[in-house]
């Protein structure tokens, strides 16, 4: 049997038969599907595109359903484009959980080297989760097991888009073991118009 140039995967000779197509085909699927497993190193391995929604007109939260599942373990939530009819920061509750939410802030300004800090205790959502102006939304939000029936943790790069506005990192924390499917954004003022959220999932094998 004739193989290819660089895995040696089994392929059909030019004089093989016809009606040996479907096994051929199979056996070549096999060897491409093992190959690509353990190159990866797993069935779901690096960084992959779950949902992509783009967030509507004018309003004051969005709900992204079908983001989480068993698949895997940890996720990014990313915002770009869009704008905020003010200067919110952008809040997140994981669905099912309405309670619990602990939130830290450590920032600064781009012209000062003044670090301070903030926190919210016990609240319905995350804050500073992502931030929004009339000129655009960002978020980069990391979440670790909400699926899961373990506490829930969160980070975020938190820049308001502004010399003199607030940047710097923020953390969440919440201890419910429910496990949550789903989250919502909500801005903490005003609305939010456009902007595209996307969810990815961790590979965890």
């Amino acid at each position: 049997m004739a193989t290819t140039t660089n895995y040696s995967w089994t392929t059909p000779d030019n004089t093989a038969y016809v009606k040996d197509g479907a096994s051929a085909i199979r056996t070549l699927g096999s060897s491409v599907d093992t190959t690509l497993y353990t190159a990866l190193g797993g069935a779901y391995p690096g960084l992959r595109l779950i949902k992509k929604q783009t967030i509507g007109s004018a309003v004051a939260s969005v709900q992204v359903t079908s983001a989480f599942s068993a698949t895997y373990e940890n996720y990014k939530i990313i915002i770009t484009g869009g704008v905020a009819s003010g200067a919110p920061d952008l809040q997140l509750s994981l669905d099912g959980i309405t309670t619990g939410y602990y939130s830290t802030l450590t920032y600064q300004n781009f012209g000062s080297t003044t670090v301070v800090g903030a926190q919210a205790s016990n609240a319905a959502r995350w804050s500073w989760t992502g931030a929004g102006t009339t000129a655009a939304l960002n978020m980069n939000f990391e979440v670790l097991a909400p699926f899961l029936a373990k506490p829930k943790t969160g980070h975020n790069i938190y820049n308001e888009m502004g010399i003199a506005a607030t940047n710097g990192v923020s953390r969440q924390f919440n201890a419910s073991t429910s496990s949550a499917t789903g989250f919502t954004i909500t801005s903490s003022t005003g609305t939010l118009t456009g902007g595209t959220i996307y969810v990815y999932g961790y590979g965890i094998s």
